[in-house]
């Protein structure tokens, strides 16, 4: 049931990130699911690819690489889900920025109490 509920999370940090950049457009809540659905393949099965590839730039940068693989995903989700619009390269960044935000603020408002 918590993988369910973090989809649907997912999907609304989504929603909420585009509502908040005027360079991303989702037309509506089945869209911004289908975005987390392709960005949760995408960064299971494409992403670690990348990062292993771009280890010496990403190593040479301090890691601030790993910020345009992620900017990169979010252009790959862009191509996949018609109702999902990203303006451009620096808007995916930002997106990305922010939804991994709100991502982080779900999973601490949704972590269960575990006793000592």
């Amino acid at each position: 049931m918590s993988g369910i509920i973090r989809f649907l999370l997912n999907g609304l940090g989504v929603l909420l990130t585009a509502y908040l950049l005027p360079g991303v457009h989702v037309e509506h809540y089945g869209y911004a699911l289908l975005v987390a659905l392709v960005l949760a393949i995408v960064n299971a099965f494409v992403k670690p690819v990348l990062v292993v590839l771009t280890i010496p730039i990403t190593f040479v940068t301090f890691g601030l690489f790993l910020l345009v693989i992620n900017a990169l995903m979010i252009q790959l989700a862009d191509w996949f889900v018609d109702g999902f619009e990203v303006d451009g390269f620096w808007w995916a960044l930002a997106f990305s920025l922010i939804l991994s935000l709100f991502n982080g603020l779900f999973e601490d408002l949704t972590k269960t109490k575990q006793a000592k």
